[in-house]
Parts: C-alpha cells; sequence; structure tokens
C-alpha cells in the first residue's frame, strides 16, 4: 500500500474516532511528514436577515415584520411575545421568508426563534428581538353609518376621532372608500369637534341609487402624530337608497319631494320670517339626519318651550321639517316661523314617513346661507374644487 493512500485511511480513520461517527474533517499531509492535520468544518452558508432589523428603535405592530434567508431556507421559525403564545405566521411557498400573519401588539417585545438550513442541511440560528412602540395616547375613530344600513343620496361618511389628529396625510392614507358602481369622491378635514379631529368623505354629485359601499379605515398601527397612535380599525358596509330630493324654495311656500327624479309630492309649506335674519331659513343644500316622532323645541331668545309631532331634522343649527298646527293659516302664503319648515299635521306624517338618513333638502330663495356654524353636514355648501382642497393629500 502506498504512502499517500495510507495517509488518507488514517485522516479518515482519525476523523471516525474523534467525531463519534461523524466526518468533522478532512485530512491533509501537514508537510511535517508526521501525518494529517484535520480542518475545521466548513461553516453554513445560508444567511438570515431581518427586518426591522436587530438592535433598531421600537416599531409600529402593522409596520412590515418579517424574517428572510438567502442560500437555504427556514426549517422553523417562531415569534413570540415575551410570556405569550407565538405569534401566527406564513411561511412564503420557497421556505425563504416568514411573516405574522396578524397584527402586534402595542408595547411589547417579541423573540425570534427557530433554525435556517443550507443546501448541506447544515444550520443556523433564528435568533433575536424586536419591540413594538407604545403610544402616549390611543385615539379611537368612529363611523357614522352602520353596517347594513340604507341611506340617502346625500350622506356624507363621518369619522370622528377622540382625540386630535396631527398627522392628517398619514391617516387619510389608511382610508379607503370602494363602491360597487363608479362614484367619485374625496376626503376633507373638517375643524376639531366632539372631541377630536374629524374628516368627511363627500361624492363630487349625490351618489347614485343602489351603490353598495365599503369604508375601510386600516388605523391601528398609524402614527397619528405626537406619540398618538390609532387604537382599532373601523369600517362599514352600506347601501345606498332611492334617490329622493326634496326642494324647499321658501318664496314658492311649497316644499316639492322629488322621487327618482319625479315629483311625488308638493305640501304647503311656511318658512323662517324673512325680516328676520337670525330666523332666515338658511340656504343650500341641508341633510337630514335624525327624526322625532315628538320633539321638544325650545328658544329663550323667542321664548318658547313646546313640543312638536314628526320632526325631520335637516341641520344642527336647529332646523326641521315638522308638523305646526299654529301656523296651518298661513302654510302656502307667508313665512313665520323661526327657521323650521312648518306643515300641517298629515303633510309632516307623510313627509316623515317618507324621509331617510341622508336625503338632501335643496333650500333657496333665502336671504342667509348654510355655513359651518350651522352645523356639521355643511359639505354640500362648498363647489367641488374647494371640497377637494380640504383633502390632507391634496397637491
Amino acid at each position: 500500500m502506498g504512502m499517500d493512500v495510507r495517509r488518507l485511511l488514517l485522516a479518515i480513520s482519525v476523523a471516525l474516532v474523534g467525531g463519534a461517527g461523524v466526518v468533522t474533517g478532512v485530512g491533509v499531509e501537514d508537510g511535517d511528514g508526521d501525518g494529517p492535520t484535520l480542518l475545521a468544518p466548513r461553516p453554513a452558508r445560508v444567511s438570515v436577515s431581518y427586518q426591522p432589523a436587530e438592535g433598531g428603535p421600537p416599531v409600529s405592530p402593522t409596520s412590515t415584520i418579517r424574517v428572510t434567508v438567502t442560500d437555504g431556507e427556514l426549517r422553523e421559525v417562531a415569534l413570540t411575545p415575551a410570556g405569550g403564545a407565538p405569534v401566527k405566521g406564513t411561511l412564503a411557498p420557497d421556505r425563504r421568508s416568514w411573516a405574522p400573519a396578524e397584527p402586534l401588539r402595542y408595547g411589547t417585545t417579541y423573540a425570534w426563534s427557530g433554525a435556517a438550513a443550507d443546501a448541506e442541511g447544515k444550520t443556523v440560528p433564528i435568533a433575536g428581538n424586536l419591540t413594538t412602540v407604545t403610544p402616549s395616547r390611543q385615539v379611537r375613530a368612529t363611523i357614522n353609518i352602520g353596517d347594513g344600513r340604507t341611506v340617502g343620496i346625500a350622506t356624507p361618511v363621518q369619522i370622528q376621532f377622540s382625540g386630535r389628529v396631527v398627522d392628517r396625510a398619514a391617516v387619510e392614507r389608511a382610508l379607503t372608500v370602494t363602491t360597487s358602481v363608479a362614484n367619485e369622491g374625496s376626503w376633507g378635514w373638517l375643524q376639531d369637534e366632539g372631541g377630536g379631529s374629524r374628516v368627511h368623505y363627500r361624492t363630487k354629485d349625490y351618489w347614485k341609487p343602489g351603490t353598495k359601499v365599503t369604508v375601510s379605515a386600516k388605523l391601528f398601527g398609524v402614527a397619528y402624530g405626537g406619540g398618538s397612535y390609532g387604537a382599532t380599525d373601523v369600517s362599514s358596509n352600506f347601501t345606498i337608497g332611492r334617490a329622493q330630493v326634496t326642494k324647499a324654495d321658501v318664496t314658492s311656500h311649497q316644499l316639492i319631494v322629488l322621487r327618482d327624479g319625479k315629483q311625488v309630492a308638493s305640501y304647503p309649506a311656511s318658512y323662517g320670517l324673512d325680516s328676520d335674519p337670525n330666523r332666515n331659513t338658511r340656504s343650500g343644500v341641508h341633510v337630514i339626519t335624525e327624526k322625532f316622532s315628538d320633539k321638544r323645541m325650545v328658544s329663550q331668545q323667542y321664548d318658547y318651550d313646546v313640543m312638536m309631532k314628526f320632526a325631520v331634522r335637516m341641520s344642527n343649527n336647529g332646523e326641521f321639517i315638522h308638523a305646526n298646527p299654529a301656523t296651518t293659516g298661513v302654510q302656502g302664503s307667508s313665512n313665520v316661523s323661526h327657521g323650521c319648515v312648518n306643515l300641517s299635521t298629515a303633510d309632516a306624517k307623510e313627509y316623515y314617513d317618507s324621509a331617510m338618513y341622508g336625503d338632501p333638502v335643496e333650500v333657496t330663495g333665502s336671504g342667509v346661507t348654510l355655513s359651518a356654524k350651522d352645523g356639521d353636514i355643511w359639505v354640500w355648501t362648498l363647489d367641488w374644487s374647494a371640497w377637494q382642497r380640504l383633502s390632507a393629500l391634496a397637491s
């Protein structure tokens, strides 16, 4: 047996004995004639990267979180909060990446664990930590339209926040409106009210009847600015009903109802007293928001406290369409009310039964115009270009 063969066999024998049955090195001549020298095992070729990177600042719980490998695959992986169960996740079909399949929590440290292997089975550990931000305040949001409702064609989508939104652009990018048929629309930010910021969505023209609408506000994890973050996602699915438009020309002393483009009713009416600007029924597109079979109406300025039947609210400044038997004799010929639209009891009941949240009431002929000071639904008082400029994303 030649010297080279003997040296090779000796190298293998040493490896088998020293490695408990596993070849841990390769024998080579050391050059001094004393025998073979064992080289160190080759390290695994697989490499692992993390997003966010290890040691970085706290991140939003909805930011991109992922572990990725190159020159290998993931054998197992877990992301576990301190003292909790592993997060549900999705492993890519090629086993080269894994990402959470559910949002993380605020103010929590998570630990990576598992292993990745190269083509020869050599492994490296999956290890490290990431921490999510702790908000100074979690701001909640509510939508004005509940799931499954049917609403009128002038309905704006209103999102009210429980606190101030500083980064309005970031929040607006998290809002989407999807419709079954095309309806051009835009978000607009109104002055803060109700304890926080608010954003409304209106269409360029009235909604198309029968439109199915889905509003999605993916707000959890969104930074509102000033240390505040979104508390939860909110959404709504609703339907636009028939096209009912009420025409209220104060000079005509009539209230006309159009449904799907056809006149279905005309009621003798008395509008706000023309000679007193404080009592004028405001011109502009009002939106019906509430209905009361009985409504107490009080004014210290004009010294009345009365109960009125079949009251349909058309603005938050106190304007209603309601029954008023005391003005029946002038309904259809004179305007004497304190700003409301007075009808007979029978006509008011019929109108009450036909009215829906979100129906437009188009008031014309008055010397005073509906404005922001008249309540929260004044979105139709602006032309389309002016409304679009209220978007935080307007260029």
